[in-house]
């Protein structure tokens, strides 16, 4: 469970005001909404690219870093699109073929390409390959989702 669901049934014009009133004296609200807010206005200052606590400075994001991350969450999407759409593709019927089912499992349907097959995705943890290429991961993922049932 969330720790902060509790927050989801405060009224916000409530929190608000007492957000306001923590902002003019902090020493007003009680100790727990004042550690919160302070949470907050860290939580504020970091995004807004100040220095941390202790005058840390923040990390430069690495190159790439954003394209990186956004083709791991792909890979998440292919894993969770074999995981919910992969029995379409089984081959049930040794007499005839399946009948065609869109959206496919194709790469190019999450965003991805056959350029990225053998990069490797911190995803691959998710199927129990450790990171792992892509390549690898598309082949487990076929195996067990999409292969013959039964024989």
């Amino acid at each position: 469970m969330d720790k902060y669901s509790y927050l989801s049934n405060v009224d916000s014009a409530w929190l608000d005001d007492l957000y306001q009133q923590y902002q003019k004296d902090p020493a007003s609200v009680e100790t727990g909404w004042a550690r919160f807010f302070e949470g907050f206005e860290f939580a504020k200052s970091v995004d807004a690219g100040e220095e941390a606590v202790d005058n840390v400075p923040r990390k430069a994001p690495a190159p790439g870093g954003n394209e990186r991350f956004e083709k791991e969450f792909r890979v998440i999407e292919l894993i969770h699109g074999y995981r919910s759409r992969g029995h379409l593709f089984t081959k049930t019927n040794p007499v005839r073929e399946r009948r065609a089912y869109s959206p496919t499992l194709d790469l190019a349907n999450f965003g991805l390409s056959e350029a990225d097959l053998d990069t490797v995705f911190s995803a691959g943890n998710d199927v129990g390959l450790g990171p792992a290429r892509l390549r690898d991961i598309v082949a487990m993922l076929d195996e067990t989702y999409c292969e013959s049932v039964g024989a």
